[in-house]
């Protein structure tokens, strides 16, 4: 059953948006969701150099020319297919999330995740990001 996320209104070209997830298992995810001028994605939310790394640290993805940069390590990933090919994460490809735009929104079509809310994982024992940068 395809759950509503949000309008692809309130999702601009190079913006992203987090959200949280139930996985099959029981345990709780986030999720960032992305624009671009090519597609709409989502992706579990941590680098894959370093999974403790979140991608989109509560204030949005960093984002630059179609591809999500890592704020730790600035490996840069296709935002479209996730893959990188530079970096301390070169060739992996961060883990999809199932979604599709339906009538000018965008629903959650993954069969193994439930979705729970808007924004991060309601816990105080979140890793956080060791960087200083910020773009």
């Amino acid at each position: 059953m395809a759950e509503h996320l949000c309008s692809l209104s309130e999702l601009d070209e190079g913006d992203s948006w987090l959200f949280t997830v139930r996985e099959a298992d029981g345990s709780e995810e986030e999720v960032v969701l992305v624009r671009t001028d090519d597609c709409v994605r989502a992706w579990l939310n941590y680098c894959q150099h370093e999974t403790d790394q979140r991608l989109d640290r509560g204030f949005g993805a960093a984002m630059r020319d179609g591809e999500i940069v890592c704020p730790k390590h600035g490996s840069m990933y296709d935002a479209c297919s996730g893959y990188c090919d530079n970096g301390k994460a070169a060739e992996s490809t961060l883990v999809s999330v199932d979604v599709e735009t339906r009538d000018g929104d965008v629903v959650l079509t993954d069969d193994d995740r439930t979705f729970l809310h808007e924004g991060a994982i309601e816990a105080d024992d979140l890793p956080g990001s060791s960087s200083h940068l910020t773009f």
